[in-house]
């Protein structure tokens, strides 16, 4: 990736409060400036997902001997609040949705990071996830409620590369797994849902047959 090349990316704002199971803290629809600091953060979150990405364990779990399904994530990396490479090109508000195109120009370092994603035994996965949205959403938990969503959608994406490549059911696999471009969300009857397409490297798979 040369010095001119840059990410790209779009991310949507509900500024009006969600009735139901998932309200907005309040009940206040968000103003403007507020809309616009959440669509900053959230293209940081994404981006230093597509450049950094995260390292993964991940246990696929067997009900039938009570194991329980489980993906721990932990970032590689992240872009602060304030970057000086992340720009608004173009933003429009209708129905109450704030839309924002966000470009990131990344350093020479992050360029080569971006340029590890392409390597190896890395191979593109696509997923939906789910989170179930409980209580209000505050000024402290409304990204944590999109991140699950997330963290679901790479787990589905983990178990499905895992399950079309091994023959025989692997117990565990560890690895590095990143975003290839912005996600979506919608609301799906009371859960927040997501469509992400992942990046992963599978670096280890640990089969049943060692236990």
């Amino acid at each position: 990736m040369n010095a001119q090349e840059v990410l790209r990316g779009e991310v949507k704002i509900e500024l009006d409060p969600i009735y139901g199971a998932y309200l907005e803290e309040q009940h206040q629809p968000l103003d403007a400036e507020t809309g616009y600091r959440r669509a900053l953060e959230l293209a940081a979150a994404y981006f230093s997902a597509q450049i950094y990405g995260w390292s993964f364990y991940y246990d696929i779990g067997e009900r039938a001997r009570g194991i329980a399904e489980e993906l721990e994530l932990t970032p590689l990396g992240e872009i602060p609040w304030g970057d000086s490479g992340l720009f608004v090109t173009d933003t429009n508000a209708k129905d109450r949705v704030l839309s924002v195109w966000m470009d990131y120009r990344p350093t020479e370092a992050q360029g080569r990071r971006l340029e590890m994603w392409k390597m190896g035994n890395v191979r593109t996965a696509q997923a939906i996830g789910y989170t179930t949205m409980e209580g209000p959403v505050t000024t402290s938990n409304w990204l944590t409620i999109r991140e699950e969503a997330l963290k679901d959608a790479a787990r589905a994406a983990i178990r499905a590369m895992l399950q079309g490549s091994e023959r025989n059911r692997p117990k565990e696999a560890t690895g590095f797994i990143s975003l290839e471009k912005f996600p979506y969300f919608w609301n799906a009857g009371g859960r927040l849902a997501v469509q992400a397409r992942f990046k992963v490297e599978i670096k280890e798979i640990i089969p049943f047959a060692v236990y």
